[in-house]
């Protein structure tokens, strides 16, 4: 089972992936609410030291007198874990992990976990460029992205989940059958999304701009729930492992203003993150007109 808190051996966790440092991601707490006290209540369903695990995630974890899992699947960037919860429900037989940088997104995932009773749900603190470190090779039977941070800017490219050099990475943990599962609201975020797939080597097996209508009956985030209340449709890809030609590099652009349509103003809705970016645009453009 994780170790609590107390119980870290010193020097075994490094600073940075410690609790301590936890405080140092500046998440907004709400009124009353007590990090340290919220992480030590539900930390029988947090894993510290997730590198012991690598390698091993199956049968490591697996409760006492049962089966190992037979799955093992990563909610990357997880929230507050309203979709690792549901997905871990709906297949007993898979070991779900979530991982995300905020402690207040681990905390509350946590209590979900622990409030549902469920023995195949583990979160674990992290960000993207650490699942190469967390899993064992070709480890994982699928990882879901949803709805990441789309950090809009050229200079902040390197990171975004779904950049070239996370899939790479992501290549070495995953099965040989393993699909990666992307969504996301923000348009010019999934068009580059797309570039940095087929660079890194994968085969898109599915591909559509409104994938709740598809797929209505599969566990959705809060992020998408408050999303859907809004109007926004989702953008989704599925891709698998296939070969890699030669070295890859990277070929598109990775400004996402780049990726925005030429009439900005036939845009219904303006992705989280640019409405200060489209606004100026939209001016430019007009006063040049």
């Amino acid at each position: 089972m994780p170790p609590s808190y107390d119980a870290l051996p010193a020097g075994g966790m490094p600073a940075e992936r410690g609790v301590a440092s936890m405080h140092g991601m500046h998440a907004r707490l709400p009124k009353h609410f007590v990090l340290e006290e919220r992480l030590e209540r539900y930390a029988d369903a947090i894993e510290l030291v997730p590198t012991h695990f690598a390698g091993c995630w199956r049968d490591a974890t697996t409760p006492l007198g049962a089966r190992a899992f037979r799955g093992l699947k990563l909610d990357l960037g997880c929230g507050k874990g309203s979709f690792l919860v549901e997905s871990a429900r709906r297949e007993p037989e898979t070991l779900f992990i979530g991982l995300d940088a905020e402690p207040v997104c681990i905390a509350y995932a946590a209590q979900r976990v622990c409030e549902a009773e469920l023995a195949n749900a583990l979160l674990v603190p992290g960000r993207g460029d650490d699942v190469h470190r967390f899993f064992g090779a070709h480890e994982l039977d699928g990882i879901t992205i949803n709805f990441p941070t789309p950090f809009p800017r050229k200079k902040e490219a390197g990171k975004r989940l779904v950049a070239l050099e996370r899939l790479i990475e992501y290549r070495r943990v995953l099965s040989q059958e393993g699909r990666v599962v992307f969504k996301t609201d923000h348009a010019p975020l999934f068009s580059f999304a797309r570039t940095q797939f087929e660079l890194a080597g994968y085969e898109i097996c599915l591909e559509t701009d409104d994938y709740r209508t598809l797929f209505p009956r599969t566990p959705a985030s809060e992020y998408e729930e408050r999303l859907g209340s809004m109007g926004a449709k989702v953008f989704a890809l599925e891709a698998r492992v296939a070969e890699l030609a030669g070295e890859p590099r990277q070929t598109a652009s990775l400004s996402l203003v780049d990726y925005l349509p030429d009439d900005l103003h036939s845009l219904a809705y303006i992705p989280h993150g640019m409405q200060g970016t489209v606004v100026n645009l939209r001016n430019r453009r007009d006063k040049r007109r």
